[in-house]
């Protein structure tokens, strides 16, 4: 397979504004001649490229910058992208550029772009983050034994969402004293029962019950 050009592309570049225009074509002229096997296309409506399988970089025109990005920049040695490629200011790893003249050397960039290719080519994957297990909302002990006295609001505090349940838990855990704990058992009792969350007073589509 070799490098076929994607009219889409030309016509990116074509309505870019005039500065960013050169920008566009010498980063194009840099990832197709380094990477000639290099699959140019059109993604989330701006230029992107892959090779191996997998995205190798893209760039993209704004209405004052441009911006060069690699699919896999967290994975690269060069410490200025892997930080980029943390904060994505602005939506790539080199930056706003706003002329030819702020592009790092080609001698560099045809570096990161070999880098990315062997990523590619040795099926290296960036590592997700682990999304944390969200904690089991615990329902305190008199809580449940209050609920259990009544399947309904029983069944209604089951149908509610875990920041719902916690929101009842917080304001009887939130008592200093066992008298007020327990006046606010007995309305909170009353509520669920009707299957009303806490804050039901502050919500519009409850104004009708007050």
């Amino acid at each position: 397979m070799s490098y076929k050009k994607d009219p889409r592309v030309d016509a990116y570049i074509k309505n870019a504004a005039p500065f960013a225009r050169p920008i566009l074509k010498h980063l194009r002229e840099l990832i197709v001649t380094t990477c000639p096997d290099v699959e140019e296309g059109i993604k989330w409506s701006f230029p992107n490229y892959s090779y191996a399988g997998s995205i190798l970089c893209g760039f993209a025109s704004f209405k004052e910058h441009c911006s060069l990005g690699f699919w896999k920049a967290s994975l690269m040695k060069d410490p200025s992208l892997t930080m980029n490629a943390k904060s994505e200011v602005a939506m790539g790893h080199l930056g706003k550029i706003t002329s030819l003249e702020m592009l790092p050397p080609d001698k560099k960039i045809i570096a990161w772009i070999k880098e990315a290719m062997a990523l590619n080519e040795a099926g290296i994957k960036p590592v997700k983050p682990k999304k944390s297990t969200p904690k089991k909302t615990v329902i305190p002990a008199y809580l449940a034994a209050s609920l259990k006295k009544s399947k309904k609001a029983e069944a209604h505090f089951e149908s509610f969402s875990p920041s719902g349940k916690k929101e009842y838990i917080d304001w009887l855990e939130e008592a200093k004293t066992e008298p007020t704990r327990n006046k606010r058992l007995e309305q909170a009792m009353e509520w669920i029962e009707q299957g009303l969350p806490r804050n039901w007073k502050y919500m519009k589509q409850y104004q009708h019950l007050l």
